[in-house]
């Protein structure tokens, strides 16, 4: 184990080469006292920098030196690594807060990620509902300055009081000079500076605790973190994203995207048509507005699974802050509502290949089909951690006997327990740098899916199910694109697979049912076989049942 001092010395070099970056930043050119703003950017820079290397020396010391005395295969180091891995997220839960912008970004990337350890995920999930708003003249002063006048000859009417705040941005209600109502999105000012000082304190950060921890190798997020936030950061991206969504979905009636306001649009500032409804985890409102809930989580994991298996074009942030429920006023049916997706930023096209990989992939989660799973999860970068996959879909493993959507037995719950207790934070690492981005991104969209569908209190065979469906109708297709437009061809052998893999599924569900009452029921008549047994002869027969 390294000595204290050498802890104390890589997180000293670290904050001074984090200091270096900060204390010189880039000219702003939007104010009109730029030396004072120079200033006080450096000054926030080096506190915000000082914070996270403070943050990362104590964790440092912490892992280093909490676990040390421990048998890396022991009972007391298993539960002394847990408490390590809550005091560590608890800590990077306060960098967040204090830092806020994105670091509270970050935090909520690495409470969405389901292959780090469950203290994080529990810990930092709480991030995705925080959010300050920043005062309306600062919010006045960005329109003015991106679209070149006064607000009041811009709008009607423009609401001081924000209707949603987020970590980059805030969204305010307006009403144009025609009277039509929208909804203006509005990034906080500096964001693009403090971007580039953040993350090189992060780029920093990473090195040094690959400098410190060789097992964990996670310097790769910090690059596929600033590619996302530099999409997330130009509107006129976010507007051409949501315009793809639109057309991708023209013809899926329930699904509602705002058309954007193109001259009242730049990089910083995103004028939309204003989309009325609720927030799709607000229970108490659809139960008031008559809407069953698992018509809702069953039509957002269509939408979803339908992005992923057919498009191939993927919203990367579905938290319950950006699906919205409107209902739909004396419509009769099941569906007597819309979904409405907003806050197109975060989106990722992916590999024609990768696309086709994963509908395969799937396939074989659902079958259980190993020789499927292990060429389909080597191709996808997984390893011989493929034999995981199927846990981290599914809840089962690639031997199970549970039927779909079940879960695990208890045996099963044991024996992946016993197998994962041994996994370090590189065998962690190793799976995760292994897997294409796509693959990150997809399952950073199941997770938070999952979260919303549990809330609503959907069974998880729903979701299975649904999946499946898309994924063989997105493996029917020849290209990329809405399945409705692929001919007769693509078309049939979807029905045609899908028949096939329900029916499949049906026939397994069948015999596990079948297995389970036998089983019970020849348990039952040992029972009453031992009882007459020991009625008359005083003893029990020894069973192996």
């Amino acid at each position: 184990m390294p000595k204290l001092w050498k802890v104390a010395t890589v997180a000293s070099g670290t904050a001074a080469v984090s200091t270096a970056i900060v204390v010189i930043p880039p000219p702003l050119r939007d104010l009109p006292d730029g030396t004072l703003a120079n200033l006080e950017l450096a000054r926030q820079g080096v506190l915000r920098s000082s914070r996270a290397v403070y943050t990362f020396a104590v964790n440092s010391y912490d892992y280093k030196y909490a676990l040390k005395d421990y048998a890396d295969t022991s009972e007391e180091y298993y539960r002394a690594r847990a408490e390590v891995h809550t005091r560590a997220a608890q800590r990077i839960l306060k960098l967040c807060e204090a830092n806020r912008g994105f670091y509270i970004k970050a935090g909520q990337f690495l409470g969405s990620l389901k292959n780090i350890p469950k203290e994080y995920v529990t810990v930092l999930s709480v991030l995705q509902d925080q959010a300050h708003s920043w005062p309306y003249y600062a919010i006045q002063k960005v329109i003015e300055g991106e679209l070149g006048k006064p607000v009041g000859d811009l709008f009607a009417e423009l609401d001081e009081k924000p209707i949603a705040a987020a970590s980059l941005a805030q969204v305010h209600r307006a009403i144009l000079l025609d009277g039509e109502e929208v909804a203006v999105k509005v990034q906080y000012p500096h964001l693009q500076e403090q971007f580039e000082l953040d993350v090189s304190t992060m780029a920093v950060l990473s090195k040094a605790i690959a400098l410190l921890f060789p097992d964990y190798q996670f310097e790769w997020i910090v690059p596929e973190f600033e590619k996302g936030l530099s999409r997330e950061l130009d509107f006129e991206q976010e507007g051409k994203n949501a315009e793809q969504t639109a057309r991708n979905f023209a013809k899926k009636d329930r699904v509602k995207i705002p058309h954007i306001k193109w001259d009242l649009t730049t990089k910083r500032v995103l004028t939309m048509e204003f989309m009325q409804g609720f927030k799709i985890t607000d229970l108490q409102k659809l139960e008031e507005a008559g809407i069953d809930r698992l018509q809702v989580a069953e039509l957002l994991v269509e939408v979803f699974a339908e992005m992923v298996f057919c498009h191939g074009y993927v919203h990367g942030d579905p938290h319950p802050g950006n699906i919205f429920v409107n209902p739909r006023g004396g419509a009769r049916g099941k569906r007597n509502f819309d979904l409405v997706v907003l806050d197109h930023g975060q989106y990722r096209e992916l590999d024609e290949s990768f696309r086709s990989d994963y509908c395969r992939l799937w396939k074989a989660l659902i079958l259980l089909d190993s020789d499927e799973l292990e060429e389909v999860g080597d191709r996808l970068g997984a390893g011989h951690y493929y034999r995981y996959l199927p846990v981290i879909f599914t809840g089962r493993p690639l031997n199970s006997k549970s039927g779909l959507g079940r879960g695990m037995t208890e045996e099963e719950r044991d024996q992946l327990r016993e197998e994962l207790r041994n996994f370090t934070m590189g065998d962690v690492s190793q799976f995760m740098e292994g897997l294409p981005r796509d693959f990150l991104t997809v399952l950073r969209t199941d997770g938070l899916l999952r979260s919303i569908t549990s809330v609503l209190g959907a069974p998880s065979r729903m979701r299975l199910i649904v999946n499946a469906r898309y994924a063989v109708v997105g493996l029917a297709q020849q290209h990329r694109g809405d399945p409705e437009t692929q001919g007769w061809k693509a078309y049939s052998k979807a029905i045609y697979d899908y028949a096939n893999l329900r029916f499949r599924l049906e026939i397994f569900e069948l015999s596990y049912t079948f297995e389970m009452l036998y089983g019970s029921v020849l348990r039952h008549l040992h029972t009453i076989f031992n009882r007459t047994f020991h009625r008359f002869f005083g003893r029990k027969v020894q069973t192996s049942v």
